[in-house]
């Protein structure tokens, strides 16, 4: 399928969506057990309501979450947007946050986002005042592509330098200048220099080849070189691998598929590694790569999807670590992607891209780039406009 024809899609789905998303409460997500076949109660409204609540919840002089959360608020923001991105219209999304206006004396969150650039460094910080951090900065990269930001308006040579400026003589990347080094951070900065089309701009080579020197020999991968294998790094791995085109260094890719298999549990979440309790978040960390990987179907989709919808708080909206827990934007976001990863949303609703965490729609727009394994050639629809190698044992 051509990137015309993807592009034409995306823009149906979301005009439709704008007209059929109205008024809706609760939808039936469809699930299977065995032969019979039954459905999820998908508390969608409960979900907007406590997206478009956080805001004023967490600003509150006396609110302990917004006190413990403030160092990272860069990525609660982002995880607030793309989660509510996913539940509606980009119209709607920016009408509910205030992404790109906002009424009274709150800056609008494209505004807050420039705020947070340290102009002494080249990246952007978690808070205002804050230190710069890689994170931060893929953070705010994140959510101005989808504000539809003009990233050319960006200091955009000086992030780079930023960027550059983190990678290590053996091709690894630390957050900052403190000198943590971390797996995470290399898909950061491979990702957000793809987002800044700058991606020659490190050495390119040498992160793939660190990123090769820390799997281990049960398939999986850790924070730096002998780390325990997590699937939180395994995904950064493996994305900032697909980034870079260079999915060929997995060693056995088999034996990382049924590593990553074997973490779901018997209550169908998956954990991040073994002999720890299942969590809504997983579902994103592992179901990317597997997506990636083109081996979804080596998990049962319908168990993530109950236990994921088990996680639900019907009346005050969100999605907790596990059933019974207390939601938060965190695993909301992250256990609303999965569902989209398991395709358990309507055909109406914006999907999520397991390579670059934003909503497909946006990757297309922003003209971004990987690689994704499949089977003759084919993968599924939303990553037909990847270059697609073939999968291998």
């Amino acid at each position: 399928m051509s990137l015309t024809t993807l592009l034409l899609l995306v823009k149906s789905t979301l005009t439709a969506r704008e007209g059929t998303m109205a008024g809706e409460e609760t939808v039936k997500l469809k699930v299977k057990s065995g032969d019979k076949e039954s459905f999820i109660a998908f508390h969608r409204d409960a979900h907007v309501k406590y997206i478009a609540g956080l805001s004023e919840k967490l600003d509150k002089p006396s609110s302990y979450e917004g006190a413990v959360t403030e160092h990272l608020r860069m990525s609660g923001i982002y995880w607030t947007y793309a989660a509510l991105s996913l539940l509606v219209s980009p119209t709607e999304a920016d009408e509910i946050l205030g992404v790109t206006s906002s009424p009274g004396d709150r800056p609008s969150i494209v505004d807050w986002v420039i705020k947070c650039y340290d102009k002494s460094t080249g990246g952007f910080g978690g808070n205002l005042g804050h230190d710069a951090h890689i994170l931060y900065t893929l953070s705010a990269l994140q959510i101005l592509v989808m504000a539809e930001y003009d990233l050319s308006l960006l200091p955009r040579d000086d992030i780079i330098k930023f960027i550059v400026s983190l990678q290590q003589k053996d091709g690894s990347f630390v957050g900052d200048q403190w000198g943590e080094v971390d797996t995470r951070f290399t898909y950061c900065a491979l990702s957000a220099l793809s987002l800044l089309s700058s991606l020659d701009s490190v050495d390119v080579p040498e992160a793939v080849e660190y990123i090769a020197s820390c799997q281990n020999l049960d398939g999986g991968f850790g924070s730096m070189q002998g780390a325990e294998s997590h699937a939180g790094q395994v995904f950064c791995c493996i994305g900032a691998l697909s980034i870079a085109k260079s999915l060929h260094v997995i060693r056995h890719p088999d034996l990382l598929g049924w590593w990553l298999a074997e973490r779901q549990c018997d209550s169908g979440g998956l954990n991040g590694r073994p002999e720890k309790q299942a969590d809504v978040c997983y579902s994103w960390w592992i179901l990317s790569v597997l997506s990636i990987l083109g081996r979804v179907d080596w998990i049962s989709r319908d168990k993530l999807a109950t236990f994921i919808g088990k996680a639900q708080d019907p009346e005050d909206g969100g999605i907790a670590d596990r059933p019974d827990d207390m939601p938060d934007i965190f695993h909301t976001f992250f256990g609303l992607a999965g569902l989209s990863l398991l395709k358990k949303f309507p055909d109406s609703y914006r999907q999520i891209d397991p390579v670059y965490a934003l909503p497909v729609d946006v990757v297309l727009k922003q003209k971004l780039s990987a690689q994704v394994l499949g089977s003759n050639g084919e993968v599924e629809e939303r990553l037909s406009h990847y270059e697609v190698v073939e999968r291998r044992k």
